[in-house]
């Protein structure tokens, strides 16, 4: 097996991008059975159609898929090509996504001094992308009147600090968070994982303080919060007492008593409000009623962590805290540039072959993003993908000779690089913003 050594440089993501999309999808076409004979149409050529043909333009038509083939020296027509859209096609995209997965990516690090405080800044979460009923057997959803009886969800867990990306792993929709392959995964010691409630476990903390890592959470306002005498502490009646935020050390949990840091501060009101809008939403979907407690907790935001306070102080973990949005935006970026939630066609495999191979595309754009502008804290990632999308057809044209592979990826490096700023919000104060607010001492 070829050593994986992380990519760093535009030569490193040729020879990858040429091996994933070429050796490992020419033996992933054998095995899926999506080739059984000599053909034009390898299983390389029809991952790298389906990827290069996305990723230049989301809402390709199979015509324009079509010319991406030929730009890669396969002749096909628009007809051929959707006769080749079957299960065995699915399998053999999937296992080319699944190997490009294991691929590992270091960018240099951002300019952040609290990142660089940890060995990583790791934020996880999951997204799900409907799919016809037809792959329920594939993909299990949810099964019910909200949910689509086949979905795929990917968890993605994102180094806020090096861009480094671990995932997309795919697990069937109606698989919840708590039972994703990242609750038993080990994290770099000194790094700090930051998840949302979906992932809320206090034996995965009491692993991760064991393993000698950080984690920042919201609290699961059902978890008991005891006091380091062992008293269970009123959690409404503890916040309301206080005349300033919240920051004092306690146990989690009754049979666990996992000492940790609570931190609490009250939320801005519009963020309550909708808070309380969100609770009785849910409250008449389950037919039920919210208690007057959980309404009022809705003005804190209230979080724990087992990092002391001489490493994350609670401003810096709730500004922490908030930067987790930042892998919900990758999400969004992914199926508002992407278009990984859309197609044209109607038939299941097609639509299965076509979020595997965007996804793909995605994840080569995120490569590029993390040798060329990830160290600068004020980059665009809606700019950096727009910039792949319009070279694309350039990286598959100049794909087979190394030379000009690393010459078009070296273009788009110089891209990304210069023309991919994100601009400053005079209205409210973007991520990167309130994180090096720290640094000035204006936060």
């Amino acid at each position: 097996m070829r050593e994986r050594l992380p990519m760093t440089t535009i030569p490193q993501v040729a020879q990858v991008l040429q091996t994933v999309l070429g050796a490992t999808a020419e033996q992933a076409g054998r095995e899926s059975g999506f080739v059984q004979r000599e053909s034009k149409l390898s299983g390389s050529k029809f991952v790298q159609t389906l990827v290069f043909g996305w990723m230049a333009a989301p809402e390709a038509t199979l015509e324009q898929l079509a010319q991406t083939a030929a730009a890669l020296g396969v002749e096909v027509s628009s007809q051929g090509l959707e006769q080749r859209f079957s299960q065995a096609a699915a399998d053999c995209v999937r296992r080319v996504l699944e190997a490009a997965v294991q691929e590992a990516t270091a960018g240099a690090a951002v300019d952040v001094s609290l990142l660089r405080r940890f060995a990583g800044v790791f934020l996880l979460d999951s997204s799900t992308i409907s799919l016809p009923d037809a792959l329920a057997e594939v993909w299990a959803g949810c099964g019910s009147r909200e949910g689509s009886r086949s979905a795929l969800k990917l968890q993605v867990a994102l180094d806020l600090t090096t861009g480094a990306l671990r995932g997309p792993l795919l697990q069937a929709g109606r698989v919840h968070d708590r039972r994703s392959e990242w609750q038993q995964s080990s994290w770099p010691p000194g790094s700090l994982r930051i998840a949302d409630l979906g992932y809320f476990s206090l034996e995965v903390f009491q692993r991760l303080a064991a393993e000698g890592a950080y984690y920042l959470s919201r609290l699961q306002v059902q978890t008991a919060v005891l006091d380091l005498a062992g008293r269970t502490y009123n959690l409404l009646a503890l916040l309301q007492a206080q005349d300033s935020p919240v920051d004092r050390p306690i146990l989690l949990g009754a049979h666990h008593a996992l000492p940790a840091r609570l931190l609490a501060a009250r939320a801005p009101l519009e963020v309550a409000a909708e808070r309380r809008r969100r609770l009785h939403a849910e409250a008449r979907r389950r037919g039920q009623d919210v208690s007057q407690a959980r309404l009022r907790l809705a003005d804190w935001d209230i979080l724990i962590t087992n990092a002391p306070s001489q490493l994350l102080t609670l401003p810096e973990a709730l500004c922490l805290a908030h930067a987790r949005w930042q892998v919900e935006l990758l999400f969004k970026l992914w199926k508002s540039q992407g278009r990984l939630d859309e197609s044209r066609s109607a038939k299941p495999w097609r639509i299965l072959c076509e979020v595997y191979a965007k996804m793909l595309a995605l994840l080569i754009q995120h490569w590029m993003l993390i040798v060329s502008c990830w160290g600068r804290a004020e980059r665009s990632l809606v700019k950096a993908i727009q910039t792949t999308q319009r070279y694309a057809a350039y990286v598959a044209a100049s794909f087979h000779d190394a030379a000009s592979l690393c010459t078009a990826l070296a273009t788009i490096q110089r891209c990304l690089s210069l023309g991919c700023k994100i601009n400053k919000s005079r209205v409210s104060r973007r991520t990167y913003q309130q994180l090096l607010a720290f640094e000035e001492g204006l936060a």
